[in-house]
């Protein structure tokens, strides 16, 4: 006995639309170029295959029943998705890549991440975009790993890293910031290591599954709120749960709102260089995704807005006219 998936194929569909749209047997028989028994017996099949009713013979119309209008409805799904593949297939050939992962750092601006994928989507490409978001050795890991193509936001070296290549993104300065209302607002600068361990931290998690992770300018023996994402180590600041390094770039904004004040330590975080990595491809062929973000990424202008800072020279970030 036939099975629906013997049944229900792209042919069949197209057969039924006919017959749906004719309103009889004999006229899509005619525009199907059929002979009217044949039609009626691959119908019977579809029928037998689902166990429902097709279509009312009660008259001398061919009367789609809810079944069928549900099938009809699904099947016209089901052949644009074929017309959809088969066009993307045909696009892949040209070198774009099927699927394309980008692994975003949480320092990385969201706005301008979002800009630069409306740039990328503008060009129609087969390509689907993943963004997946990661933190500290996990945005270097989803590369080395292969679970993605390129990472943004890489703060940690990847010199010794095999496999892969690099490009600096920018410099990453962090400032210490509390809430307002913050013990420590009272304490005398520059804040020593005693100081800060005598009040909670806040700080992210590193997203690392297979290696181990780090986590930047914790105290030993303190206490400590982690966080999986930079909004909630963001929110847990502003509300006086705990204090920590923020980077600049993020902070800034609230510190100008007065949510978070600023102190000196005897121990800052110095300058950290961002950098973003791309695994090397195999016999130096690059897919036209990979070429068009690492094109894009050279843009100093489109460098400076991924980390929400002024562009080279001061002048306002345009990411749609950064084109190298």
């Amino acid at each position: 006995m036939l099975t629906p998936r013997d049944v229900l194929t792209p042919a069949a569909f197209s057969m039924l639309q006919v017959i749906a749209e004719t309103g009889s047997f004999a006229a899509a028989a005619r525009a199907l170029n059929m002979v009217p028994s044949a039609l009626t017996y691959r119908v019977r099949q579809i029928e037998e295959a689902l166990d429902v009713l097709l279509f009312d013979r009660s008259s001398r119309k061919a009367r789609p029943t809810e079944a069928a209008e549900e099938l009809l409805r699904e099947g016209s799904c089901f052949l644009a998705d074929i017309d959809a593949i088969a066009n993307r297939v045909k696009r892949v050939a040209t070198g774009w890549e099927p699927e394309f992962t980008i692994a975003v750092d949480c320092i990385i601006d969201r706005p301008t991440i979002t800009e630069l994928c409306e740039l990328f989507f503008q060009l129609n490409p087969p390509t689907r975009l993943r963004l997946r978001t990661e933190t500290l050795t996990g945005t270097l890991e989803a590369v080395t790993s292969g679970e993605a193509d390129l990472a943004l936001g890489v703060v940690v070296e990847t010199s010794a890293t095999t496999g892969v290549q690099r490009e600096v993104l920018g410099t990453l300065q962090h400032v210490f910031a509390m809430s307002p209302r913050h013990p420590l607002t009272h304490a005398a600068e520059p804040l020593s290591d005693a100081d800060l361990r005598k009040h909670r931290a806040v700080s992210i998690a590193d997203s690392a599954r297979l290696a181990e992770g780090i986590a930047m300018g914790l105290q030993a023996g303190q206490d400590v709120l982690t966080v999986t994402d930079m909004s909630m180590m963001l929110s847990a600041q502003i509300k006086g749960v705990g204090a920590g390094f923020l980077p600049t770039c993020i902070a800034q904004p609230y510190i100008d709102l007065g949510q978070l004040v600023t102190r000196q330590v005897a121990r800052p975080i110095p300058g950290i260089q961002v950098t973003y990595v791309w695994r090397s491809s195999e016999r130096g062929r690059q897919g036209r995704a990979l070429q068009w973000w690492l094109n894009r990424l050279e843009s100093p202008v489109t460098r400076a807005a991924l980390l929400a800072q002024t562009a080279p020279g001061g002048e306002g970030i345009d990411v749609a006219r950064a084109v190298p």
